[in-house]
């Protein structure tokens, strides 16, 4: 099974849209390699640019309720996957941008605001260990917040397959 987790990217808001992770100019573009350099491009926030070295180091992503809102388009998903961010955790996800995370054999995972909230309070750069088999979150920087999380029964098949078309040829 693929590992899951690595370096964290804090994203501190509410509502970031599919725009924002990659902007719609870039969706006639041929392959999902080629959107790779323009991941999170258009997004606003304080302390952050779209050029700092700190994407091209992270697979993980924390941020806060309704990510992925917007446009419900692949792309968005796929940006992330070409930049090997293997997994969203969030207070709470757009239905169809979640769906496409584990059709893409990527993690998205939910937990509450109190939670997003300690794991934001973390010092230092800060790595994510995934434990699927057991439910289980550890983010480590200065200080330790460890969280379980639950899957449902077909996200995790789809996990555990590598994604949507993987299971699919292994099911049909």
């Amino acid at each position: 099974m693929k590992k899951y987790g690595g370096r964290a990217l804090f994203l501190d808001r509410n509502d970031i849209n599919t725009d924002e992770i990659i902007p719609a100019k870039y969706l006639t573009e041929n392959s999902k390699a080629d959107l790779k350099s323009f991941i999170l491009e258009d997004l606003k926030l304080e302390k952050f640019t779209p050029e700092s070295k700190v994407i091209d180091e992270a697979s993980v992503i924390v941020t806060r309720a309704n990510f992925g809102c917007g446009s419900s388009r692949e792309h968005a998903v796929w940006v992330f996957e070409v930049n090997d961010i293997n997994v969203v955790i969030a207070e709470s996800f757009a239905r169809i941008f979640r769906q496409n995370m584990f059709n893409c054999g990527l993690l998205a995972i939910e937990l509450s605001p109190e939670v997003i909230d300690e794991l934001f309070q973390l010092e230092g750069e800060v790595e994510i260990e995934i434990d699927i088999d057991q439910g289980r979150l550890t983010a480590k920087g200065e200080q330790t917040v460890t969280s379980a999380f639950t899957l449902n029964s077909f996200d995790r098949d789809l996990i555990d397959a590598g994604g949507w078309l993987a299971y699919a040829n292994a099911k049909y």
